[in-house]
């Protein structure tokens, strides 16, 4: 059985005011003990959501980290390593607006995936297709293409140690949803490309869906067989909506 995650992406959001807030509301949420939670503040404030979440169940994640695991003179990013000496269990890797705004290869994607799990941290490998790319029939291509660029060098084994957010790129901040079903067929076909190298691992792996995921949608999403929970944006950023989404899942 596929415990469900429900991840809070709050992207370059945040004061250390109204992040204070948030912590606060957030430890006060009433969830169901069988869904996991987890957070993803900037970086600049996951020292303060630590200390605000030290007595709470809720994971703490980093939005993204360097391709390099140790130290060295790579000025402005940050070490895996240095994220988990700060009580980070998970991070986001290949997330949609890093691999267009930014240029993130799927090598750049792979080596950071790599250097995450080297680090102990588990890894969240976002995938997704663009509306042209939907449009034109190559969402599972697209799709595919970026889990081959982890399965091929790494192996189906690393799966054991992540997890995957598929994220249709033409629904992040946009206001539009993929219905229940155009996502569960995309996790079907992402759990059928592990299944090809392993059953048990693909079994097990879960694959959350993101993309203007709200309290209004959310159960009908998360009823669908291979949606094992969400990666949130917006809504994370407000813990009546978290709570609503996380509590969707548990049912």
């Amino acid at each position: 059985m596929r415990r469900p995650l429900v991840a809070g992406n709050w992207k370059m959001n945040g004061t250390r005011s109204s992040v204070a807030g948030l912590v606060q509301d957030l430890a006060a949420m009433d969830v169901p003990e069988a869904v996991q939670l987890a957070v993803f503040p900037s970086a600049v404030h996951l020292g303060q959501v630590h200390e605000g979440l030290f007595r709470s169940t809720i994971e703490l994640g980093a939005q993204d980290c360097a391709f390099d695991a140790g130290f060295g003179a790579l000025t402005g990013e940050v070490s895996p390593k240095q994220l988990a000496d700060l009580g980070c269990e998970w991070v986001l890797v290949g997330h949609s607006e890093r691999r267009l705004l930014l240029g993130e290869s799927d090598e750049i994607v792979r080596r950071k995936f790599e250097a995450a799990l080297s680090c102990g941290l588990k890894p969240i490998l976002c995938v997704g297709e663009t509306l042209e790319q939907r449009e034109s029939g190559k969402a599972f291509e697209v799709v595919e293409a970026q889990l081959t660029a982890i399965l091929g060098p790494l192996g189906i084994g690393v799966f054991e140690k992540a997890v995957v957010a598929y994220e249709p790129v033409w629904a992040i901040g946009t206001g539009l949803t993929a219905s229940p079903e155009q996502a569960q067929e995309v996790h079907a076909a992402i759990r059928a490309r592990l299944n090809k190298a392993n059953s048990l691992v693909a079994a097990g792996t879960r694959i959350l869906y993101g993309g203007s995921v709200k309290p209004q949608n959310a159960a009908e999403l998360f009823a669908m067989p291979d949606i094992d929970g969400g990666l949130i944006g917006g809504a994370s950023l407000s813990a009546e909506d978290f709570g609503a989404i996380c509590r969707a899942v548990g049912k």
